[in-house]
């Protein structure tokens, strides 16, 4: 078997001379499924590099150490001012960019077309006339038989092209390259299991009631009310944020889209035979291959084993309370939800020491990444950046008004219906047992709770509340916050209800109960007892919030779940609709917002005609970096790397953050 080649048998560039589709493999690196070679221009020579991927991992290494001759301690030394020279100086010497190899079939049995995109680096801001000159500099020194078309690589490039003829300069959004991508990693991993592949929703509904924590499920969108499985594939688009996958992603189980692995399982005949199912970050498509059965499946899981440690709750002598009067630490009297927006409200109106923590923290060979949250927020690096920072807060974020009614009513609820306490045991017992009794006494439970009369005295006591603190408000939003979610190893996204417009006093009392029913679901009893978490240490709490109308609202997440490693960008959807975000019945539209050096793209346009408008664009690049101040000060430690998921509505003016919680990664 003959060595691996040696640094020295690289070959580090090619330099003035075309590159063919040969070259290109030579040189090429893997990001998201696409072969990929970074170039560099360098106009004072008038000649062109393209750069072997395995030799620099950064364009401004290859010129500030190949080129420039620089040693490695003095580009680090100037690392910000050399990058402000290559992607921001309008009379820069050095044009850097990627080209990408793209496949597409035009439709089913049609012939293979490859065309190559190029781009620059998501920071630059080339004007029209430097991406002109640029693409036509490029398409000399690529092979003339394969098309080259321009990437815009922000919302600012997508404008300046408006001004240039496509048929000058020939381009792709990407958008649309995201539309025809057939592979995305969602949940890196490899499992062992039975494959389970499912045409139709109605199909995957008659076989739910056998699906095992062994399987795999395979379907077009795989549906929020699965069991916990060992591994999902969705056969069409989906969002990372539905709550299946935050549901994957907390499960730490494989997860990817791959569009045709339907007509492959069923080319290879694999539905329902055992599998090893592969998911890689850097791969092209989804691995299967056939294994063996375990001699024993009677053995449970090693998840099964693990336990859950829930806070200990506070559940008398606790009043409601207008939500703004919350902080983190009541959580174990209000739940999670509650207790974060009244944090929130706490950040807006006092300020944090924490907002500067993402940005202080050393990024090699940078010592930290403050000068960019200055520019970002248009103020001097200074002893007063934290205030910036609080007051850029307090300028675009809003939270609903609402009040937060805590685990302890819940319980006098429960205590005032002999036959709800009666249900309760045979409930606990059912679940102690692990018969299958268990689920017909969650739906009786259920109906009771829903349709037992309200004490008096507690429907007096909310209703006191609301009149004093959502006197006037028209329509309201009944929300869940328990203590049992959003804990390490247990997200519970999407097993609790909230109920949006609400208008009369009955709904509200009825939505109440509605809430708090939810906590025994057959679902989430069964989700719950599979993570080792106690019926008994379970409580809800209700948060009855003002409803905000705005144009469009959805979900932010601060990192990019399709790249865990890259620290610049925050992931957006967006829909009409927040909810249509998270069941993954519809694609929202899907955007990156770099929080470092600004700017935001759009990766997907969803099931919209046309993307959003440049006002509400200008709002989300203020979400984005909000979220990632908001990330600094709610993280768990001093890494201050943990991102947050944040559900929000948006107009042309301003934020309002309707909740803030942990993101599973």
């Amino acid at each position: 078997m003959p060595a691996a080649p040696t640094e020295t048998d690289l070959v580090h560039a090619i330099i003035g001379e075309k590159l063919s589709l040969a070259a290109f493999d030579q040189l090429s690196g893997m990001l998201a499924g696409q072969p990929f070679v970074k170039l560099v221009v360098d106009r004072e020579q008038g000649v062109i590099h393209f750069i072997n991927n395995a030799h620099r991992e950064f364009h401004v290494q290859y010129v500030g150490l190949d080129i420039l001759g620089m040693d490695f301690d003095e580009l680090a030394a100037n690392v910000n001012s050399f990058n402000d020279s290559v992607y921001h100086d309008p009379d820069r010497r050095f044009y850097l960019g990627i080209l990408a190899l793209h496949k597409r079939t035009a439709h089913e049995g049609g012939a293979e077309r490859r065309f190559i995109s190029l781009e620059t680096v998501e920071v630059d801001t080339m004007s029209a006339d430097m991406i002109r000159f640029f693409y036509g500099f490029v398409r000399e020194w690529v092979d003339p038989s394969v098309p080259l078309v321009f990437k815009p690589a922000t919302h600012l490039q997508e404008r300046f092209l408006d001004s240039i003829p496509p048929a000058e300069l020939p381009r792709v959004t990407a958008h649309e390259l995201f539309a025809s991508t057939r592979f995305v990693p969602l949940n890196p991993g490899t499992a062992t299991g039975r494959l389970r592949a499912f045409a139709t929703d109605k199909d995957y509904a008659a076989a739910a009631n056998t699906l095992e924590w062994f399987d795999i499920i395979v379907m077009d969108r795989v549906p929020d009310d699965i069991p916990r499985l060992a591994g999902i594939i969705n056969a069409q688009h989906t969002t990372p944020l539905s709550h299946t996958n935050v549901l994957a992603s907390g499960w730490k189980i494989p997860n990817a889209i791959q569009l045709g692995v339907l007509e492959t399982i069923a080319e290879g005949k694999l539905d329902g035979q055992w599998v090893e199912y592969r998911v890689e970050s850097g791969g092209t498509e989804i691995s299967l291959t056939p294994a063996e059965a375990p001699a024993d499946l009677v053995a449970p899981p090693a998840w099964r084993a693990q336990q859950i440690t829930l806070e200990e709750p506070e559940t008398e002598r606790t009043p409601i309370l207008d939500m703004h009067k919350l902080r983190a630490s009541d959580r174990h009297r209000y739940g999670t939800k509650a207790a974060n927006l009244g944090e929130l409200r706490h950040v807006l109106d006092h300020g944090s020491d924490r907002l500067l923590g993402f940005y202080q923290v050393p990024r090699p060979p940078r010592p930290n990444l403050l000068s960019y949250l200055a520019r970002n927020l248009d103020v001097p690096e200074n002893d007063e950046l934290a205030g910036a920072a609080w007051q850029f807060l307090r300028d675009n974020v809003r939270i609903p008004r609402g009040i937060a009614i805590p685990f302890a009513v819940q319980q006098r609820f429960l205590q005032s219906s002999p036959r709800i306490q009666q249900t309760i045991g045979k409930l606990k017992m059912a679940l102690e047992l692990d018969v299958p009794e268990a689920e017909p006494l969650s739906l009786a439970l259920q109906k009771l709770i829903r349709t037992a009369r309200m004490p008096e005295d507690i429907r007096q006591e909310i209703d006191s509340a609301i009149v004093e603190q959502l006197g006037g408000v028209r329509t309201f939003v009944v929300r869940s916050s328990s203590n049992a979610e959003d804990l390490d190893g247990f997200s519970a996204a999407g097993i609790y209800e909230s109920v949006n417009h609400v208008s009369t006093a009955e709904a509200i009392f009825d939505s109440i109960k509605l809430v708090w029913a939810s906590l025994v679901s057959p679902r989430s009893v069964r989700l719950r007892q599979q993570a080792g978490i106690s019926l008994d240490d379970c409580y809800m709490g209700v948060i009855v919030q003002e409803q905000v109308d705005a144009p469009v609202g959805g979900v932010l997440v601060t990192t990019n779940p399709m790249a865990r490693n890259d620290f610049r960008n925050v992931y957006v959807n967006v829909s009409p609709e927040v909810t249509d975000v998270v069941s993954g019945t519809v694609m929202p539209m899907q955007y990156l917002y770099s929080t470092v050096e600004g700017g935001g793209r759009t990766l997907s346009l969803g099931d919209a005609k046309e993307d959003l408008s440049a006002g509400i664009q200008a709002m989300l690049q203020k979400l984005a970096l909000a979220g990632r101040l908001l990330q600094s000060h709610f993280s768990p430690d001093y890494t201050f790397a943990a991102p947050v998921d944040i559900e929000w509505v948006t107009s042309a003016e301003r934020v309002h953050i309707l909740q803030l919680r942990p993101y599973s990664v």
